[in-house]
């Protein structure tokens, strides 16, 4: 049998998992509850369950945050009203998940992969999976500015009065709307993970902030030509690589 804790904030859906679990006692024996995450944590690393079934959404502390506290790592069953996007992160990563409301169809699943897991001699194999899909799953930080150097001086630009950045030949540079262009420290793929959403990559060598473009114009070979709203009224090729950003762009 299975050493499980539940972890759940809905005194209803703790209930129906609890329910769901006592019809499978001879592979569950549930050794604790918790109703939020700072629970969890106590109970897990006192009691070091094989198992646990996490809600994700819960307040005060998010399933994902409570994990990455653990000293200890059990198996993990999710318990989420994730849509289906995140649902498929879940399955590549090889960890299990349960869709609210838990349905006995797909707990036996469940159960299913758990047995077949505990034929494996590896003790553990969620540990990596589950370091993995935490950073995934980790919010960006939240930035406003960037900073530049000028001679002697540090510059913190507003993201705000960025226009767009450009690569030429090794180095990045980032142009503000009035048309200052700064060098900075950065790779365009580190910016893309750095920068907010309103930042996007349009070609090999620019990402351009859409909060500024003022029209798209078709051009070549299914390439458009963005129009910023800058002072130089710039205008930027768009790479053919990069269609479906554009064409993300187009249905907001």
């Amino acid at each position: 049998m299975l050493k499980t804790i539940l972890i759940e904030d809905e005194p209803l859906a703790m209930a129906r998992l609890r329910r769901l679990l006592g019809k499978h006692d001879d592979t569950f024996n549930i050794i604790s509850e918790a109703g939020n995450g700072f629970e969890g944590i106590e109970q897990i690393e006192s009691l070091t369950p094989d198992v646990i079934f996490l809600d994700i959404e819960m307040p005060g502390m998010t399933g994902f945050e409570m994990l990455a506290q653990l000293s200890y790592m059990p198996l993990v069953i999710f318990v989420t009203a994730f849509d289906q996007y995140a649902i498929r992160a879940f399955e590549e990563k090889s960890v299990d998940y349960l869709l609210k409301p838990v349905e006995e169809e797909r707990l036996e699943k469940t159960i299913d992969k758990l047995n077949s897991f505990r034929k494996e001699p590896v003790k553990n194999p969620f540990n990596q999976n589950i370091l993995e899909l935490l950073e995934q799953f980790k919010p960006k930080k939240e930035i406003h500015t960037l900073s530049v150097k000028s001679g002697e001086r540090v510059l913190f630009i507003s993201l705000t009065e960025i226009c767009y950045f450009e690569a030429e030949d090794k180095y990045v540079f980032l142009v503000t709307t009035d048309g200052q262009k700064y060098l900075t420290s950065y790779t365009l793929s580190v910016l893309e993970e750095k920068l907010p959403d309103n930042f996007m990559r349009v070609s090999r060598s620019c990402v351009v902030n859409t909060l500024l473009i003022k029209e798209l114009k078709k051009y070549f070979n299914g390439k458009y030509l963005v129009s910023m709203n800058d002072k130089k009224q710039t205008q930027i090729e768009t790479g053919s690589t990069y269609s479906d950003n554009i064409n993300k762009l187009m249905k907001i």
